[in-house]
């Protein structure tokens, strides 16, 4: 049924972290939240509580979760139910943002993150992300972060998301360039598996890049209260971020497509080079073929149609000489054509 909270197979592997932090413009407080005591969590009075699920194995904390703050179950739904498409989806009171995470060379993983007042809450697949730098920066008490609402700690989160794409794109693009270099000099099968390979990523980039675009830009016209118009002027940022990796995956996307028909040219030429190179071998032993051919026909000496060669003393060595001479006649002139 709608609503359902069922754990895919794989998540149940992933061990399940619940690492939280509340904080203030004065404090912050950062501890490993027992499972026990989620129904008692609760945001400071003028602070932000920010709740970090790591897996995706244990539907009951999640329920417990939703529950606590009032999230949908449809919303809780999507969270357990991977890989959604990127996506903001708008609720009574809160905001679920769903949104790729690269891991390269890994797959993608999906990160939900629940916007609430006084309360983010993000879900990841499993343990390692890019929320560190975030940490990092709270800790620090320094800048704009810690003296805002949740709303900016939610930019903060999506912005660390989206810039994940870009050091992946760039080794992508390395990827691209030593394929290239690849291909024309040693066009092997292995070398178009690896193509195969690049386009299937690249692909994957673009599924979570394209709508984030659209999320970003649904954020931006958001009249839920829940984002403030200060935070929007920085989340355009990110919005122009996603426009910029998109043009950079359709470049890296064409360029891939150039190397496959670059790959099967270069094994065109290479079979082209091949077949000339035979094809002046079988032309090289044709006359020689002729010419023994012709001497290998055993008449007899006595015919008046005999050959006459066939009783001079030195007719096989001369013979042999001539046929020397013929195909380094015939290579010489070949090289001087740039046949060879």
């Amino acid at each position: 049924m709608p609503g359902t909270l069922t754990a895919h197979a794989e998540a149940t592997l992933c061990p399940v972290a619940l690492p939280a932090i509340a904080y203030d413009g004065d404090s912050l407080r950062e501890w490993s939240v027992p499972v026990s005591q989620v129904p008692s969590l609760c945001p400071p009075e003028k602070g932000v509580l920010w709740i970090d699920v790591c897996g995706l194995g244990d539907p009951a904390l999640v329920q417990a979760i939703g529950e606590r703050f009032g999230f949908h179950r449809l919303a809780l739904e999507d969270v357990l139910n991977v890989p959604q498409r990127p996506k903001v989806d708008v609720y009574d009171g809160h905001l679920l943002i769903v949104l790729r995470e690269s891991h390269y060379p890994e797959e993608s993983e999906q990160v939900s993150i629940f916007l609430s007042r006084g309360v983010v809450v993000t879900f990841q697949e499993r343990e390692g992300d890019s929320f560190e730098p975030v940490r990092e920066r709270l800790r620090k008490s320094a800048g704009l972060l810690r003296q805002s609402g949740p709303d900016m700690l939610a930019y903060a989160l999506i912005d660390a998301v989206i810039d994940r794409f870009f050091p992946a794109l760039e080794k992508l693009g390395e990827e691209s360039d030593g394929l290239e270099e690849r291909v024309f000099t040693d066009p092997e099968p292995e070398a178009f598996r690896m193509i195969r390979d690049l386009k299937r990523r690249l692909l994957d980039v673009r599924h979570a890049v394209w709508p984030a675009r659209d999320a970003m830009n649904e954020l931006l016209r958001d009249e839920s209260g829940l984002i403030q118009p200060a935070t929007k002027t920085y989340l355009r940022d990110c919005y122009d971020h996603t426009v910029q990796l998109l043009d950079m995956v359709e470049t890296f996307r064409e360029v891939s497509s150039s190397l496959v028909d670059e790959y099967m040219t270069s094994v065109s030429n290479r079979m082209n080079e091949i077949m000339k190179v035979l094809t002046i071998i079988a032309t090289i032993f044709m006359p020689l073929s002729f010419i023994t051919g012709l001497y290998g026909m055993n008449f007899d000496r006595q015919s008046p149609y005999n050959l006459p060669e066939l009783g001079f003393r030195f007719g096989y060595p001369a013979l042999l000489l001539i046929m020397v001479a013929m195909a380094g006649g015939m290579l010489w002139y070949f090289r001087r054509k740039k046949w060879l």
